[in-house]
């Protein structure tokens, strides 16, 4: 057997937590810089969708100019580094020309900076798909989005470390540790290269299967992705507070089921393939969301909702594996670009519901309750219906 690039995996997993860090110090901090240049408080949330939908668009973008440039060995981690240098010029930009550059300024370095800053989430992780022996996916995988688990744990304590502090100094620091990590990945790239084991024919597992697989997997991951959005920013902080004043300790609870699950999660993927285990992890993160719902204690509600997290890390590392397969025969940039896509049109989706008022009306309160349930209910019925009969044996390991 081929070693597993654990290497690789450890590093991509730092690449996403600094790369989320960066996006928390900036959401922390929009409102007081919209406000520096004269923007109303309602524009915050516009700024935040826009956000979104550019990731919607240039993610997808960003992972097919990645399977072009991604032929020579070396150039794509080269164009990462040189676009991230762009990027981050932008993003610290920010704090320094909202005291005095104008609305037009800060807006405009803010469209860069969503647009370029795509070029650090399909990019890097499709690295995998090309690169990796095909059982080693699904635990390089949770590798990777293990940096993502560790920012949304750490966000929550992060927001009340800096709500007063200057944010020059942070911007500046989440630019520079952006840059540093960033430019390793040409050694990690060529790693992987050195490495990577002959691709000889696509393979032939329940993942390439199901009619029109791609659409079908986007489909999947935008309702996915909404459940999610709407169970952890909407319904669990007024869930905790029946039980606790106080939150805080609660809320990255998610996270950690999120971390934890990802890992044995990843040896059944192996094993059957991602679509399946998105769909039953699905159906056991439904059964989380709904024992939360109806919790009686706050031991109960804090099981339930270590089990949906765990459930959600099993959808989204069995996401990528997914990703890989469909793009096997050298499209991995584009099938990751639809991932990264579908979780952001998700999350403007949910950004569009808060901000049209939809999130604060009393009488959607049931209904709003129910609809991550709903959401991964049916996304796992799907899935599972698709793949039930077309579960052929499992391809065979490279070696």
């Amino acid at each position: 057997m081929r070693p597993i690039p654990h290497t690789a995996g450890v590093y991509l997993a730092a690449l996403q937590f600094v790369f989320a860090l960066g996006w928390t110090v900036y959401a922390i901090y929009l409102p007081q810089l919209a406000a520096a240049v004269g923007l109303p408080s309602g524009a915050v949330i516009v700024i935040l969708m826009l956000d979104q939908a550019i990731f919607t668009m240039t993610d997808f973008a960003m992972g097919v100019a990645a399977d072009k440039v991604s032929h020579l060995v070396g150039r794509l981690s080269h164009w990462v580094a040189a676009v991230t240098l762009v990027s981050c010029a932008a993003f610290v930009g920010l704090p320094f020309v909202a005291r005095g550059a104008g609305v037009t300024v800060f807006l405009a370095l803010t469209a860069v900076w969503a647009v370029t800053s795509s070029a650090l989430r399909a990019p890097p992780l499709m690295l995998l798909g090309k690169y990796a022996a095909r059982p080693a996916i699904p635990y390089l995988a949770s590798l990777a989005m293990l940096g993502l688990g560790l920012a949304g744990a750490v966000s929550p304590y992060l927001a009340m470390t800096l709500t007063r502090q200057d944010p020059r100094l942070p911007f500046v620091l989440a630019s520079v540790a952006l840059v540093l990590t960033s430019l390793v990945l040409v050694k990690v790239e060529r790693s992987l290269a050195k490495q990577a084991p002959a691709k000889t024919e696509a393979p032939q597992t329940v993942d390439r299967a199901v009619p029109a697989p791609v659409v079908v997997f986007a489909l999947a991951m935008v309702i996915f992705a909404l459940g999610f959005q709407l169970h952890v920013f909407f319904n669990s902080a007024p869930k905790f507070r029946h039980f606790s004043t106080d939150i805080s300790k609660l809320m990255p609870l998610f996270s950690v089921g999120f971390c934890v699950g990802m890992f044995p999660a990843s040896r059944i993927t192996k094993r059957f393939g991602g679509l399946p285990v998105m769909g039953a992890a699905a159906l056991l993160g439904a059964i989380a969301i709904a024992a939360m719902e109806i919790a009686s204690t706050l031991d109960f509600a804090v099981a339930a909702q270590l089990i949906a997290g765990a459930a959600w890390g099993a959808i989204l590392m069995s996401a990528f594996a997914v990703a890989a397969a469909l793009g096997y025969t050298g499209t991995e940039g584009k099938t990751t670009g639809v991932l990264f896509s579908a979780l952001a049109l998700a999350t403007f989706a949910r950004m569009a519901a808060s901000a049209s008022g939809m999130l604060g009306d009393p009488s959607l309160a049931p209904l709003l309750r129910w609809a991550p349930i709903v959401c991964w209910a049916a996304g796992g019925v799907m899935l599972l219906a698709l793949t039930v009969g077309r579960m052929g044996p499992a391809a065979p390991a490279e070696t």
